[in-house]
C-alpha cells in the first residue's frame, strides 16, 4: 500500500500546485483521521479477490481533507496478458460519465445559453410530437395500447435527473418500450449521437415527463443538447470545458494510441474463454459519443472531478461551476411521491428512494438519510457508479472522496461498490 511515498502520488501532488492539493505528501494517514492498519484491510481483501480469481485487478483511491490517504493498484490490468495494474491504469467508467456530462450542460445554464426548465424540444425539434405509450384496460380486462400527447413537456432538468420518460435497452430496461429500444439499435456505437437522438425521438415514451424515475438514456439526449448549444461535438466541447482544465489528461471518449498500454481490461470467463461482450473496444474513436456511458478515465483523473464538486465547482485556480450550481446538483431534485420504474434489484444500494434514504440530484445519486441505506455515509453525499465496476463517492461533511476502479461488468461489481465503503469508512478514527 502506498500512503503518498510512490513516485505516482509524489507526481500528483506536484501536479496540484495552485490547488487545494499544494500540500506536501502526507506519510502518516493518522494525520487525515484513519488508522494505518485498518487501511490496510483495503489491500488484504482486494489483493485476496485478485488470488481467488474473483477480479482482475484494481485501483482504490481514497482522499481526506484534500490529500491522499490512500492510493493502490493491485492485481492485473490485464490477467490474461500478465499485465500488473498501475494506478494510472485507464478504466472505462460507463455511467460515471453522466457526471461528467451533466457538468458540461451546466456550465452552459451558468452561461445563459441552455435553460434546464425548457422543453427538450426547443433544442431538440425532433421531440416536439414525442408521444406517450399507455396502456387501457376495459372492464373484461383487456388491455389496449394507446400513443397519447405528454401531459407536460420533457425538460432538460428531466433529462439531468431520469423523469423524461425515457428508458434503457436490456439489462437495465424492461418491458414495451425497451424492446422497441432494442430493435432500434439505441446506443450503438457506431450510429452518431445526432442520428441516435433522433430515433429515440421517433419511438414513444414509457412515462409522463416529470411522473417516473427511470434509469435511461436521458443523459446520452442530453449530450446530444449540449452539441446544439454549444455549437461543438460532445468528445471536444467536454475536453475544451471540462477535462482539459481540470487537467483530466487521460480522460475521453477513447484510449489513444500511446496510451493503449495502460488501458485494463477485464479478465476472461471461465464458462466461455472468452472476454464479457458488454466491454466495448475503447481503443477505437466510436462514431457515437455516449454522454451516458462512454467515457474512460483514471482514479487520478476522476479525483480531480470529484473534488471540483466536492469543493463547491473549483480545483485550485480553475473554477468551472458556482457554489449555487454544485448546490443545486447535488441536492434531491424527486418530487414526494415519485414512482421508480423496474430496476430496484439491479441498483439495490444506489436506488434513489426514500426507502433506500437516497434521492437524485442533477447527474448523480444523493444521501439524504443517515440511516435507511444498508452502508455508512453522511447525508449530502452524492455518487454514482459504472456498469463495468466502477464508482465514486463524495462527502463533503467528511470531507472524503472514494474511489473505486475495476473491469468487472454487472451484477458482479456490485459486492465490491459495497465493500469499499465498507472498507474506507471502517478505516476512519475521527468523524467530522
Amino acid at each position: 500500500m502506498k500512503f503518498l511515498k510512490s513516485p505516482l502520488v509524489a507526481a500528483l501532488a506536484v501536479g496540484f500546485c495552485a490547488s487545494a492539493f499544494a500540500q506536501q505528501p502526507v506519510a502518516n494517514p493518522a494525520e487525515l483521521g484513519f488508522a494505518p492498519d485498518r487501511l490496510e484491510r483495503i489491500t488484504k481483501a482486494f489483493q485476496g479477490w485478485v488470488d481467488a480469481g474473483q477480479i482482475p485487478g484494481a485501483v482504490v483511491l481514497i482522499a481526506r481533507k484534500d490529500k491522499i490517504a490512500y492510493l493502490n493498484a493491485v492485481g492485473f490490468r490485464d490477467r490474461e496478458a500478465k499485465a500488473p495494474m498501475a494506478s494510472d491504469s485507464i478504466f472505462r467508467i460507463a455511467s460515471m460519465t453522466k457526471p461528467i456530462v451533466s457538468v458540461g450542460a451546466m456550465i452552459l445554464a451558468e452561461e445563459g445559453k441552455l435553460d434546464i426548465a425548457a422543453p427538450v424540444a426547443q433544442y431538440l425539434p425532433e421531440f416536439k410530437e414525442v408521444k406517450v405509450r399507455v396502456e387501457k384496460g376495459d372492464a373484461s380486462g383487456n388491455k389496449e395500447v394507446a400513443m397519447v400527447a405528454p401531459t407536460k413537456p420533457m425538460t432538460v432538468q428531466d433529462l439531468l435527473r431520469h423523469t423524461a420518460g425515457l428508458v434503457y435497452t436490456a439489462p437495465f430496461g424492461k418491458g414495451p418500450v425497451a424492446e422497441l429500444y432494442q430493435k432500434a439499435g439505441i446506443l450503438s456505437r457506431d450510429v452518431t449521437l445526432a442520428e441516435t437522438t433522433a430515433k429515440i425521438a421517433a419511438l414513444p415514451l414509457a412515462y409522463q415527463p416529470g411522473e417516473v424515475w427511470e434509469y435511461s438514456a436521458a443523459t446520452d439526449v442530453l449530450g446530444r443538447v449540449i452539441e446544439v448549444v454549444s455549437g461543438m461535438e460532445l468528445d471536444q466541447y467536454l475536453y475544451e470545458r471540462v477535462t482539459k482544465p481540470l487537467g483530466m489528461s487521460a480522460t475521453g471518449f477513447w484510449v489513444r494510441e500511446a496510451d493503449r498500454g495502460r488501458l485494463a481490461e477485464p479478465q476472461v470467463v471461465a464458462a466461455t474463454g472468452k472476454r464479457p461482450p458488454a466491454m466495448f473496444d475503447a481503443t477505437q474513436k466510436p462514431k457515437f459519443m455516449s454522454g451516458g456511458g462512454g467515457m474512460v478515465s483514471t482514479a487520478p483523473d476522476y479525483l480531480r472531478f470529484a473534488e471540483m464538486l466536492r469543493h463547491g465547482g473549483v480545483l485550485g485556480d480553475t473554477r468551472l461551476l458556482s457554489p449555487a450550481t454544485i448546490a443545486l446538483m447535488t441536492s434531491n431534485a424527486l418530487k414526494p411521491g415519485i414512482e421508480y420504474g423496474p430496476l430496484v434489484p439491479l441498483f439495490a444500494d444506489i436506488h434513489p428512494s426514500p426507502a433506500m434514504g437516497q434521492g437524485f440530484g442533477l447527474g448523480f445519486a444523493v444521501r439524504t438519510e443517515a440511516g435507511d441505506n444498508p452502508l455508512p455515509g453522511s447525508p449530502g453525499s452524492f455518487y454514482w457508479t459504472g456498469a463495468f465496476g466502477t464508482m465514486f463517492y463524495v462527502d463533503p461533511k467528511q470531507q472524503l472522496v472514494i474511489i473505486m476502479m475495476e473491469q468487472v461488468p454487472l451484477p458482479a461489481n456490485g459486492f465490491y461498490r459495497h465493500a469499499i465503503r465498507y472498507l474506507a469508512y471502517q478505516a476512519m478514527t475521527e468523524l467530522n
